[in-house]
């Protein structure tokens, strides 16, 4: 897979900004409570800017959490060829699923509770996300594994950590200051468990 050039590098920044920007908005005065207008005055940029990365305030709300899955798949490409890809893909998500990531992510799913107009957007952008990590994936483990394998070890691994963000199991995200709740695991501890499965089986 080719680099992106430098009009695609600052397109994605763009992006990013009205997507960070109206994610910040949402956080502070609820969903209900900005316009498409307070989005480009905060991040710098015009209306017609903001139209033509995002149809409306829900989609740039929804896309900020996902850009660390997006940068896990990336720094697959890095690893070394003689590293398993179960392996592999533990060491890219404890080093790219960072605090900040995984609170974005956690944050934007409360969110979508909270104000269902946003939900469909965030299910549109998890779908698009998932597409695109798992034909990554594909490119970089297409000359040591099957596809069938790929394809099952990617949708377990998405499985695995949605279920932590949407609070399916009860996982603490790094920097968390609440008590610890009986039963709950840390994030990183979580992960080790969830491998160990993938690695010998439920």
């Amino acid at each position: 897979m080719t680099r992106p050039g430098l009009r695609e590098i600052k397109r994605e920044a763009t992006a990013q900004a009205l997507a960070e920007a109206a994610f910040e908005l949402a956080k502070t005065r609820g969903l209900d409570g900005f316009l498409i207008e307070d989005v480009v005055e905060r991040a710098g940029y015009s209306r017609r800017t903001f139209a033509n990365h995002y149809a409306c305030k829900e989609a740039a709300v929804a896309s900020v959490a996902y850009s660390g899955m997006e940068a896990a798949a990336e720094a697959l490409k890095d690893v070394p060829g003689d590293v398993s890809l179960l392996d592999a893909i533990h060491a890219v998500l404890q080093l790219q699923l960072t605090t900040e990531t995984l609170s974005r992510m956690r944050e934007v799913i409360r969110l979508s509770r909270e104000f269902p107009s946003l939900e469909p957007y965030v299910h549109n952008v998890q779908h698009r996300m998932r597409l695109e990590a798992e034909q990554r994936l594909l490119l970089v483990a297409s000359d040591r594994y099957p596809p069938t394998y790929v394809s099952l070890l990617f949708g377990a691994l998405y499985g695995m950590v949605s279920s932590a963000l949407e609070g399916l199991v009860d996982v603490r995200l790094p920097g968390d200051t609440a008590t610890r709740r009986r039963g709950s695991m840390e994030f990183d501890e979580f992960l080790d468990v969830a491998f160990k499965h993938l690695r010998t089986g439920f």
